[in-house]
């Protein structure tokens, strides 16, 4: 008797789980989510069928570039996948072959006219079309290079604060947007990356689309913003002569906070998306990054003098920030996707602003105020000696 109960309930359970198949439509999955291969190359990919089907279903293959799927290539980035057939009562994989014949990215989904296939939208295949392999592999080795050089960056800043127990030199200012920037950047690549809700808004706003955030960038966030608030901490600690805030930057400063605040009552309204409301503070570091070394470069200006303003700091940025542009032109290069370059003008922009302020920065320190003090003490020969005939004229 119990044996025949465990039978039964056995076979609930298979009904159960064909069943939740079939609604999912998860009859099918493909061997593989995303390949990369070279220009010219030919990989074999395969359906595989979780389920046998009560008639045999033709598959036909969807290509879409960008956001729109295409029943017909326009854009030959891989040759045409002839149809295929899934056989009745069956679960052996079915072969396709996939040829490149242009770099770029396609997303390659399949559609079935078949009753017992149905909401096929998960089941896709993302194709990255390359130039040369080799050049991917160069491309991850210089991503870690400038992601090292980025994060050591602040720690020559920090030890010369230490070293010399002051921060005179150090604007301020730039300390506050960096922050601010930082604050704003870590809760949006924070949200992106852990907050299933925040993940779940953007994988329905962008189906088969790759979350932008990756771990990297919210370890390298939270350690900026870290390390941002030690060298603060020095500020209070350490000289700092007549430095302070500026009346400019508090008010920009408090104009963010004041955004954020208020755009978060809206987003707790239903009003606009938590993913909307993320998006918010990314472009308030956008905002910060352009403006954040101005006040700097004008207080070097004002001394002639980069003492306290770390040449380590900025050698460092300057690699990574050169190491980011030349990575992007070359992934812009081995896809044949310039748009990623030119048709995201804000990315490049703050790139390149960045490396040309680290430009300005070297030129002040090994040539405009090479060497000057900002402090320059009295020297002994420059002191005012007494008259030695006037002393003795007056007997002394």
């Amino acid at each position: 008797m119990k044996m025949e109960f465990g039978r039964r309930r056995m076979a609930l359970l298979l009904v159960l789980l064909l069943s939740v198949l079939t609604v999912n439509g998860a009859y099918l999955n493909m061997s593989a989510s995303s390949i990369s291969i070279e220009l010219n190359e030919e990989k074999r990919l395969y359906l595989l069928p979780r389920s046998e089907l009560d008639e045999s279903a033709l598959i036909e293959f969807t290509y879409e570039i960008g956001s729109e799927i295409k029943f017909e290539q326009d854009t030959k980035l891989i040759r045409d996948v002839p149809n295929v057939t899934i056989p009745a009562n069956s679960t052996e994989k079915v072969p396709f072959l996939v040829k490149s014949e242009s770099p770029g990215h396609v997303i390659l989904g399949i559609n079935s006219t078949s009753t017992e296939l149905q909401d096929l939208k998960d089941v896709y295949v993302r194709i990255d079309v390359y130039h040369s392999t080799m050049l991917v592999v160069i491309n991850s080795v210089i991503g870690w290079i400038y992601f090292v050089a980025w994060t050591v960056s602040f720690y020559p800043q920090v030890y010369s604060n230490f070293k010399r127990k002051s921060v005179v030199g150090l604007n301020f200012d730039f300390l506050s947007y960096n922050i601010t920037g930082f604050l704003a950047y870590g809760l949006f690549n924070i949200g992106m990356y852990w907050i299933p809700l925040v993940k779940n808004e953007y994988a329905n706003d962008h189906p088969r689309g790759i979350n932008p955030v990756q771990l990297n960038d919210v370890i390298f966030t939270i350690h900026a913003v870290f390390i941002t608030i030690i060298t603060i901490v020095q500020c209070f600690i350490y000289e700092r002569g007549h430095q302070k805030i500026s009346k400019f930057c508090k008010v920009l400063v408090g104009i963010a906070i004041l955004f954020s605040v208020i755009t978060l009552f809206v987003a707790v309204g239903g009003k606009i998306t938590w993913l909307t409301y993320l998006y918010y503070f990314s472009y308030i570091k956008l905002g910060v990054t352009l403006i954040k070394y101005v006040p700097q470069a004008y207080m070097n200006y004002q001394r002639k003098s980069t003492e306290g303003w770390s040449i380590g700091n900025v050698l460092l940025d300057c690699t990574g920030g050169s190491l980011s542009l030349l990575q992007m032109f070359l992934l812009s290069y081995n896809s044949n996707d310039w748009g990623s370059i030119f048709g995201d003008p804000t990315k490049f922009g703050l790139g390149f602003f960045s490396v040309l302020f680290d430009i300005l920065f070297m030129v002040q320190h090994y040539i405009l105020y090479r060497g000057n003090s900002a402090y320059t003490p009295i020297k002994v020969e420059d002191e005012v000696k007494p008259d030695d005939s006037k002393i003795q004229q007056n007997g002394v």
